[in-house]
Order: structure tokens, then sequence, then C-alpha cells
């Protein structure tokens, strides 16, 4: 008793460890950072190691030892790396833990969880708990075959959802569903609706539920809300099963200031900036990552790649990549530092993201790094050898927030706004865009979806129909959010579930219909996937009828014969004999009608398709002589 039981004779850390760490190309750090379980001598213990380069001491404490906040001291490397490690015998899978650290400067004093912890306490509670990854995967043919899944000319159709509000149980004081719940749940839902992969909203640790997991604490371990590591690979594993990619949110950005994290980590600020005009974010009250240093390099990174490692996701969503590369996001004048040049550009973040991607898709070739970037910066999905920020995708902000300003007007004005549609084509392959309606669209006050809509209630759903079909139409990857299948009356609410009851109403059902038919649509024809990213898989047939708001376009896929016309009415006017110049003569199927009587429609139609007549129209040899239904897409 009273005797410091940790030997420091025992290390993962070997000197190409040491040497990738000090150069800050460690990127597997998961694997000798945290704790691990193991053995010394035959002796089964744990191995804790943390870097923290300017501490004067470091203990591990937990419930091994009574919380005793001296007990264990951990050993400095004697390499210089500022690693702090030691084993503990006797300690193993399901011990709390959480550091200690006596800083150098001004007597700091502060419990920390370990960073590199796979698995942690459920909020409020803090502490970091010892696990393991073991695990036994059943998605083999998945994982060799997903790069056809993942592939920029393959069909993604994402449904993105907020893990705890899908579902929940009424019956069991309204609680959230868990990972294996999810697996049953959640993957008879996606694979009936025809959705090729699911984004999940952030799942790494985080303490504040409002946050919705943006504020991110632990960046190796999911949440443990609703189960272990374990859990959450089987959901992930069955998910591959049945032929579902799998996306994940994550944050690169900021982090939270809560003690226990990583703010002033070794009583120095280790991974963020000390100067608050690019340490501090005012949008968010949290902090900026200093993307300069290597121990933010190694450790973001690792992060990145352990997902994809451990957790076979499919892809990564980077979330605020605006707020990184500008040093004057969100700041006004006096409250940010130019960078060296004098400009704006966060020169250190803008080589981190370049890195970040080209690790990433050297190590996963087969998997999408996708960027929620807001503005005109040039070359995000471009690779980093031709100057380009790497990602593969870039969300689409801009033809999001001008379609929908254009579907907000009644349609009685759209004939003056009709360049709020057409302007995305002059844009659309600068970038391999995806066209997001996504979770930011229906919070804060801003209303669902179906409340933008103008209109009675049946406009209002014509409307909505409209927008979704017109979106599977336009160039680029899809991505929805839970709800809007459904046409919830209500923005989005992270303290409830999805108003499922909705489903009993047939304006309701029909919706959900039309979602689960334009999936289908969509990946059963490569003309509206295949060709994307590339300019010849489009091409306008008439831009300019703004007086009728209408929009009539070509979609082409890599087969010349493969060849699909869109046409859509944003009016409720319906327009009969309208002529619209084709390609080839013969007989068009009308494959889609967003005013089906299915989707609770009027029923207006082509019944079944259309003759194609041997008159020059719009500039081709031959025309269709249409009816274009009220508010309807076809």
């Amino acid at each position: 008793p009273g005797v410091s039981h940790v030997y420091h004779d025992f290390s993962l850390f070997t000197e190409q460890d040491t040497y990738l760490y000090k150069e800050g190309s460690h990127f597997r750090l998961y694997d000798k950072l945290g704790s691990h379980v193991t053995a010394r001598h035959g002796v089964p213990g744990t191995y804790f190691a943390v870097m923290a380069p300017n501490a004067h001491r470091v203990y591990v404490m937990g419930d091994f030892n009574g919380w005793n906040k001296h007990s264990h001291p951990l050993a400095a490397r004697w390499d210089g790396s500022g690693i702090r490690e030691g084993f503990v015998p006797g300690v193993g899978k399901g011990a709390l833990y959480k550091f200690f650290i006596e800083s150098n400067q001004n007597g700091y004093r502060v419990d920390k969880r370990d960073p590199f912890a796979f698995y942690c306490e459920v909020p409020p509670r803090s502490g970091s708990i010892v696990w393991g990854l073991d695990y036994s995967w059943n998605d083999q043919d998945w994982m060799a075959n997903r790069h056809e899944r993942n592939n920029l000319n393959a069909p993604f159709s994402i449904y993105e959802l907020h893990f705890g509000s899908w579902r929940r149980k009424f019956e069991e004081n309204h609680r959230s569903l868990t990972y294996r719940e999810m697996a049953d749940e959640l993957i008879a839902y996606v694979k009936d609706m025809g959705f090729t992969h699911v984004e999940f909203m952030p799942l790494m640790a985080f303490p504040f539920e409002g946050s919705w997991g943006y504020q991110t604490v632990g960046y190796f371990a999911p949440t443990s809300r609703y189960g272990t590591p374990q859990d959450l690979m089987y959901l992930i594993d069955r998910l591959h099963q049945n032929g579902i990619g799998v996306i994940f949110d994550w944050v690169p950005s900021h982090f939270p200031s809560d003690e226990y994290g990583l703010a002033y980590f070794d009583g120095t600020h280790l991974f963020e900036h000390d100067d608050p005009r690019k340490g501090f974010h005012p949008d968010w009250s949290s902090y900026v990552y200093n993307y300069g240093r290597r121990e933010t390099i190694n450790f973001l990174i690792s992060s990145a790649l352990f997902w994809f490692d451990k957790y076979h996701i499919d892809g990564i969503r980077v979330d605020a990549v605006a707020s990184m590369i500008y040093l004057d996001y969100s700041r006004k004048e006096g409250e940010w530092i130019p960078n060296e040049f004098g400009g704006r550009e966060n020169l250190e973040a803008i080589e981190f993201i370049k890195r970040l991607n080209a690790v990433v898709y050297t190590a996963y070739p087969d998997v999408q790094m996708i960027a929620e970037e807001s503005t005109a910066w040039p070359m995000v999905s471009r690779p980093t050898y031709a100057g380009g920020l790497g990602f593969g995708m870039k969300w689409n902000m801009g033809w999001m927030h001008d379609t929908l300003e254009y579907f907000k007007k009644d349609p009685v004005h759209r004939k003056y706004h009709h360049n709020d549609l057409t302007f995305s084509m002059i844009y659309a392959f600068t970038e391999n865009f995806m066209l997001s309606l996504s979770h930011d669209e229906v919070v804060h006050g801003k209303g669902s979806l179906l409340r933008k809509m103008p209109g009675n209630d049946w406009q209002k759903y014509a409307n909505l129909r409209a927008l979704y079909s017109y979106m599977y139409g336009h160039p680029g990857k899809k991505l929805l959010f839970m709800g809007d299948e459904i046409a919830q009356w209500d923005e989005w609410n992270h303290d409830s579930s999805i108003d499922w009851h909705l489903l009993q109403y047939g304006p309701h059902r029909g919706m959900q219909q039309l979602v689960k038919d334009l999936n289908r649509v969509y990946k059963a024809e490569p003309a509206l996937y295949a060709n994307d990213f590339q300019q010849d898989g489009f091409e306008w047939i008439d831009c300019n009828d703004g007086q009728n708001s209408v929009l009539s376009f070509l979609r082409k896929g890599l087969n010349p014969n493969d060849t699909i016309v869109v046409v859509s009415n944003f009016t409720p006017v319906v327009r009969y004999d309208y002529k619209v110049g084709v390609p080839a003569g013969g007989f068009w199927k009308e494959i889609f009608n967003s005013d089906a009587k299915e989707y609770d429609g009027s029923g207006t139609g082509n019944c079944g398709g259309a003759h194609a007549w041997d008159t020059g129209w719009h500039g081709r040899p031959h025309c269709l002589s249409l009816t274009l239904p009220p508010l309807g897409v076809l």
C-alpha cells in the first residue's frame, strides 16, 4: 500500500514511432497512445500513454486506485517527444480512468479525459474507459467491392440523420434507439426507401446534447449514449451487409472548452492558438485548432484514419471547412490576424486539409472525403497535385440557397426570378457537387421545407414534390435530411422524434412514395448519375422560358443513347401542347411524374409517354408535345 504500481520499462512506442511523431507524420497514433490492454512479462494490465510535452508531472488515476491523483505517475519518454507513459498491472477492460496533469505553468492542476480513449462514460460523467476494439466483421463483400459504390460515377442518394432523434421509444420514457436497435429499424427503412448511403451527424463523444455532436471531445470514441464501440461496429457491419454505405460527420474545425477536454491540455495551448484572434471561434464559443502544430496534425489525421480503419466507414463529411481556411471567418476588422503575406487565408489550415485528404485517399482510395464549404473557394474537390484542396466532393450551398429562395416565392412572381435556377449551371462543373437539403435548412426558426413552400396545402405539397424531383434531375449527388421525405410540418427538434404519425395522411404517404420512386428511378438510370461531374452529361433544351416558369434539359449517360429529358413546370397552371425539342424520334416513355396520383397529385400527365414529331424544335430535329402538370416535374 502506498507504493506505486506503474512500470516504466514497457512501451508500445518504437524509435520509428518517435521519428514519425516528431516529424508530424504519425497518423496511426491510436495504436500507440491512450490505453491498451496488454501484458508485461506475462502479467496482464494496461499501458497508458498521453502527449503532454509541457506538463511538469502526469498521473493516471481511476477506479483501480480509488481515484488517487498521485499514486500512479507516468514517466516522460527519454526521446524528448513529450509522451508520458506507464504500464499498470491488473487494470483491464472496463476500468474507469483520467489523467491528472500538473503543469509547469502557474500551478495549473487539472483532471483530463484521455484524448485517445476508445470509449467513455455517458455525459454528464466525463471519465474514460479502458476498452478494446475487437470485433468479427462480416462485411467482406462490401469492403471488397465498395469502390464501385463510392465511385464518383456511382449513384449517391444520402439519407442524413441525427441518431438521437430519428425514432424514439415513446413507451420507454421517449428514449433514443440504441446502436443495435437502429440496426434493425433504420436498415429496413433505408433499404425500403432506396437510399444508397446514410450520413450520421457526429457520433464522436460529445458532452452537450444541444450541439448535435458538433462540439466533439472524443475523437476516437463513439458517444456511449447509444451503446458500446462494438455496438456501433455491429450497426455499420449490418448496413454494409445490406448494401448501404456509411458516412460520418467529422469536426476538425473547432472543439469545446470543457475543462476535462482538449483545451489548455497540459497547462499550455497544446492544440489551440494562444491568441483568441486565431484560437477562439466567436460563432460556437469554442477553440480553434492550431494547424501548424505537429500535435494537432498527428491527432486529427489519426482520428480521420481511425474511423476508416477500425469502423469501416465509407466517407467523411468535413464540417465547416470555410471556418478553417479563412482567418477572418465570422470576425470583424481588428478581431483577426492576417497571414504572413497580409492575406485572410489560413495557410496552415489549407496545408493541413490538403495533407489530410492526400493521406486518407492514399490509405483508402475507395472512400470519399466530402467538404461542407460555403464560399467560392476554388478547386475544393480537385486533387492536391493540381492545386486543389483534395476533397472528392463538395456540398453545393449555392444551389441550395438559390433554389430554396426561388421555391419560397409565390409562383406568380417566379418568372422574375428564373435566373435563381439557371445560375447553378454556370458553375455546376467547377466542383464535384453534392446537392444537399440538410439539417441546417430546417432548424433555428427557418421552418420545415414544407412550410417554406407557398400556396394552399395542396400547392405546398406539390411544390415540395417538384423541389425534390427537380433536385434528382439536376446534376450532382443527392442528400436529404430525415423527415424531409415524409414532408414534416414542423422544423427539426433534436429532443423529439420525427413525426412518423403523419404517415396516416395521404399527402405525407404520397411524399414518402415519391422519394422512394425518385431513388428507384435515379439508381436505375445511369444518365442521372454517371456523368454528374462532366459538362457532357448535361444539356439545356430551353433555359429561357421564364415567362412560363418552365425549365427543360437533357441528362446524358456515358452511353450516347442513354438520354433522359427533364421538364419542370413551376406554376400551378397546366401547360397543354408544350413543345420540347429532343435529339431522337420514336416513343419517349414517361418514367416519372411528380404529379402522379400515387403521390397525392392531380394525376395530370402524358398517358405513359409521347411520340416525337419529325418537326425541328429548340434546335433539335424532333420535338415532343407534352402536357405539363401543375407544379410538376416530368
